[in-house]
């Protein structure tokens, strides 16, 4: 029986484990696994009453090797998809690679104690993943993830040369709330208080914290604010686009969420080393987390549309080319079929499908990957199929779709 392992329960999980279970004829068999198996129970409630499949949980603790180990020898799934945090990457591929399980997840190794994220660990497991004969795919949500395939479509299908990518993320949802973060808040402050990235004729430039402002006009939303900032799938998109001489990642953001973040940064509430207080250390982040609203909440309350894509300019037949690949997600939509918010659905369906191309070997090779490195076109298919459609504009090459 194709047995799928999901490990994490939060929004993200919520929607990938939906959609597995909407898509049965390949996951035949689902297990979510968290620390906290009440969060599970709930997600699989949920999915019973909605669509008449049952999933079965557990409680597993992702930062610790031999109970991961454990659970998968019970369990004996084909993948182990890994929704949980960034932080447990590694205890998780190690693992995997002890059972010889394939594994997939949809962000790059976060270290605790440094707000730093970068696949360099990932990658250095690659013998160990050929040698177990096991395979690793590496950032299978949006960005990172189809946006990594949109730029290998891109290569693949649309250019023979790809000179510059614009990776361009727009929530344009409105929850009510004065401050919130669409997913993990420890995880979100920490990429966003962090210096800029991007890469332009062979080196990285390095700026200062939402240092580069642009405002985008995004198809269906309209002009927004967008922040240059570092994002994990240019490390691998350097590797494995050819032709690059520049790419970069932009998000937007509101004055009310800047306003707020400056605010608890200048206050030391974003620092991530313990602080002594009242005679017990305290990781000022940690705590402000508990403080947030849930991002698995804010799903009901969640109005307005996503718009995630690729500004890719390269060459054609010797002539400059241009094209917007993007899709738009509706947040209410989501909700509805997954009682999750936009965000956490274009997260967790890229999951699902980045599970089924491993599972029924669409995608399959010995080691540790990144997106760009298989055919794009099943991917893309895929994508119409289960809910996040793209389009495809065709743009003049000497005209800025950006307003400076």
């Amino acid at each position: 029986m194709n047995t799928i392992l999901i490990i994490g329960a939060g929004g993200v999980s919520r929607v990938a484990t939906t959609k597995c279970a909407m898509n049965s004829d390949i996951f035949e068999n689902i297990v979510l696994a968290s620390r906290t198996k009440s969060k599970c129970d709930e997600i699989a409630s949920d999915i019973k009453r909605m669509y008449k499949i049952d999933i079965k949980t557990a409680r597993v603790d992702a930062d610790n090797v031999d109970e991961l180990v454990a659970l998968i020898n019970d369990v004996k799934p084909k993948v182990v998809l890994n929704l949980a945090l960034p932080y447990q990457d590694l205890t998780i591929m190690d693992a995997c690679i002890k059972t010889k399980v394939d594994y997939i997840d949809t962000a790059n190794y976060e270290h605790p104690d440094c707000a730093k994220f970068e696949y360099k660990l990932q990658w250095a497991r690659d013998d160990e993943f050929k040698k177990a004969k096991i395979m690793g795919l590496l950032g299978s949500g949006f960005d990172p993830g189809v946006t990594n395939v949109f730029c290998a479509y891109a290569q693949q299908y649309l250019f023979d040369e790809i000179n510059e990518v614009d990776i361009l993320d727009c929530n344009a949802g409105d929850h009510g709330y004065p401050f919130a973060t669409n997913f993990n808040p420890e995880i979100n402050l920490r990429e966003v208080s962090s210096k800029g990235r991007y890469w332009e004729n062979g080196k990285w430039i390095e700026t200062e914290p939402m240092e580069i402002k642009m405002v985008w006009n995004y198809p269906e939303i309209g002009p927004k604010d967008s922040y240059l900032l570092y994002h994990e799938e240019l490390e691998s998109l350097v590797k494995n686009i050819k032709g690059l001489k520049r790419i970069r990642f932009f998000m937007t953001f509101g004055q009310s969420y800047l306003t707020h973040m400056r605010c608890l940064e200048n206050v030391g509430m974003l620092g991530i080393k313990p602080v002594n207080h009242k005679g017990m250390d305290i990781i000022p982040i940690e705590f402000l987390k508990t403080l947030l609203p849930d991002p698995a909440s804010l799903g009901p309350r969640t109005k307005g549309k996503t718009n995630i894509g690729c500004f890719i300019t390269g060459l054609k037949d010797g002539k400059k080319k241009r094209v917007y690949i993007y899709n738009v997600c509706d947040h209410e939509e989501a909700y509805k079929e997954t009682l999750a918010q936009a965000v956490s659905y274009t997260t967790g369906v890229p999951a699902m499908i980045g599970a089924k191309m491993v599972m029924s070997k669409t995608w399959h090779k010995e080691g540790v990957f990144n997106m760009e490195e298989f055919d794009a076109k099943p991917f893309m298919d895929e994508l119409n199929i289960q809910g996040l459609p793209w389009k495809i504009l065709e743009l003049d090459p000497n005209e800025n779709f950006e307003i400076v």
